[in-house]
């Protein structure tokens, strides 16, 4: 059964691929599915964004449509970047870019205090217009350095404490049990039918 994930970030289909692998579901690209246009992402929370997304892709195309909405949130910084984690630096930033950004407002604090949390929230629309959505967190730090070559985004710099690793370090395997994603996607995988969700079932 097909799956339509609404994104054109070629990092999430990359992860969502991992992370559906074990499931009865074929994971299609939205572009791939035959989705045209543009999404503006407008919305107050993520779920809404979420929303948006899966709703613009659902209206065109049909069928099971998921999408995300993901950010990190820092707690001395009052929860920013938040929502707009992808595009607060401007829209030409890239992730050191971003990154750059971050450190230079956090070191005013001392770095024992760079509590964050990474999170990501799926809505899910069934072939019906159903619509629901869930919530998955991974609680960390910020690393005062950027560090390993695995994950995308902020990964570098989420310091997972639990294993003393940054995101970007640990192994994929781990990460798609942990990851802010991947506990969204085992909520989610209770709305999709015919699920069989074991790696991420127990994150």
């Amino acid at each position: 059964m097909n799956l339509i994930l609404a994104t054109d970030n070629q990092d999430k289909i990359r992860e969502f691929d991992e992370l559906t692998r074990d499931t009865d579901f074929i994971l299609i690209g939205m572009r791939s599915a035959g989705f045209s246009g543009t999404i503006v992402e407008d919305g107050s929370t993520y779920e809404a964004n979420a929303l948006i997304k899966a709703r613009a892709v659902h209206r065109q195309l049909g069928g099971w449509v998921i999408a995300d909405d993901s950010g990190l949130s820092i707690d001395v910084l009052d929860g920013a970047p938040g929502i707009h984690s992808a595009r607060f630096a401007g829209e030409a930033a890239t992730y050191p870019d971003k990154i750059a950004q971050l450190h230079a407002w956090l070191k005013n604090f001392p770095c024992d205090r760079w509590h964050a949390s990474f999170i990501c929230a799926i809505a899910i629309i069934d072939p019906t217009g159903q619509e629901q959505t869930v919530r998955g967190e991974c609680q960390g730090l910020i690393s005062e350095t950027a560090r390993g070559d695995n994950g995308f985004g902020y990964d570098p710099i989420f310091y997972v404490p639990e294993y003393q690793k940054t995101m970007a370090e640990l192994d994929p395997a781990l990460k798609n049990q942990i990851s802010h994603r991947a506990r969204a996607l085992s909520l989610a995988s209770h709305v999709l039918p015919h699920h069989q969700h074991d790696a991420t079932e127990n994150a």
